[in-house]
């Protein structure tokens, strides 16, 4: 049967852990100058209906580190961007490629899309969740702590996307998650719910320091993603305070790591100074893109 990574509500801890197991792997291949071209002559259809640097700089260099090729289709290269149905755009596609990786706006288009294609799809984000990124960070968390399972993590500031998946990949692997939002800009209701059933793992509050309290890592997003720059100046507003800065780290473990999914804007969500001190984990976090997104490609495309 065919597999997905539509989000990370459909996987089970186990899966999460085999891809990060995978993803570790590869890296440790790719460190030591090991070819592994193993999915030689396999082909991924990347549509972007939201830009990106490190998506599509990863994807297109993991799959051609395996030994594929990428075709890269904007809103302006395909049929998409023209209305045609993404039912039929899927169907197209499997008779051409082998897997497909989509980063849009809405979660229904990745699910329709996967619905119709007989070849994997992968979730390169939507306005819902960003499961890549997650798992790059789980990974990258576990690289820097030696484990997962018994640490925190405190997100800070919007209950967006990240906020979404980052609540789920944490608890699937049996880490505690805090989260510090506005009460108007909480994760999405399904979510919320999910974390339900994990009594003392999770907190949602608007308080800050609270949220951070005794946290092995902390992370934190802009305060007005892509789509939403025109709400940027009420967004200010709402999430002045929202910030990873001396006082969030001082009452976080000693040692707590720093994480964001980038692009930084310092002296908003992060302090340029936070952001320095920790830039290493950062930047740790974004090449383990790459390695998470192989590891995926490899389990769902082999």
């Amino acid at each position: 049967m065919k597999k997905d990574l539509l989000k990370l509500l459909d996987l089970s801890s186990e899966e999460i852990l085999e891809i990060l197991d995978t993803a570790d792997q590869l890296k440790a291949m790719r460190k030591a100058g090991i070819q592994h071209p193993f999915l030689a002559g396999k082909t991924l259809a990347m549509i972007f209906e939201k830009s990106s640097t490190r998506t599509r700089v990863s994807f297109e260099t993991g799959i051609y580190q395996l030994g594929g090729n990428a075709i890269y289709l904007s809103d302006k290269d395909s049929q998409i961007g023209r209305n045609e149905p993404v039912q039929d755009t899927a169907r197209v596609l499997s008779r051409f490629c082998d897997g497909i990786m989509i980063r849009t706006f809405a979660q229904e288009e990745v699910e329709t899309l996967a619905q119709y294609a007989t070849i994997p799809v992968i979730n390169g984000l939507t306005d819902f969740c960003h499961p890549c990124q997650v798992l790059a960070d789980l990974m990258t968390i576990r690289e820097h702590k030696g484990k997962l399972e018994g640490l925190k993590l405190c997100y800070i500031g919007d209950g967006n996307n990240m906020a979404n998946s980052l609540i789920v990949g944490c608890l699937k692997v049996g880490m505690k998650v805090s989260i510090a939002c506005p009460e108007t800009y909480k994760p999405d209701p399904e979510v919320l719910k999910f974390a339900e059933g994990y009594p003392g793992m999770f907190q949602c509050t608007p308080d800050i320091l609270d949220a951070a309290k005794d946290a092995d890592a902390l992370y934190t997003d802009v305060w007005a993603s892509m789509g939403q720059e025109g709400e940027f100046n009420e967004r200010k507003k709402v999430f002045e305070g929202y910030q990873i800065n001396d006082a969030v780290m001082a009452v976080a473990h000693e040692g707590a790591m720093v994480q964001h999914c980038l692009p930084a804007h310092r002296g908003e969500e992060i302090t340029a100074e936070v952001f320095e001190a920790h830039a290493d984990e950062i930047f740790d976090e974004a090449e383990n893109r790459l390695h998470a997104q192989k590891a995926v490609m490899y389990l769902l495309m082999k």
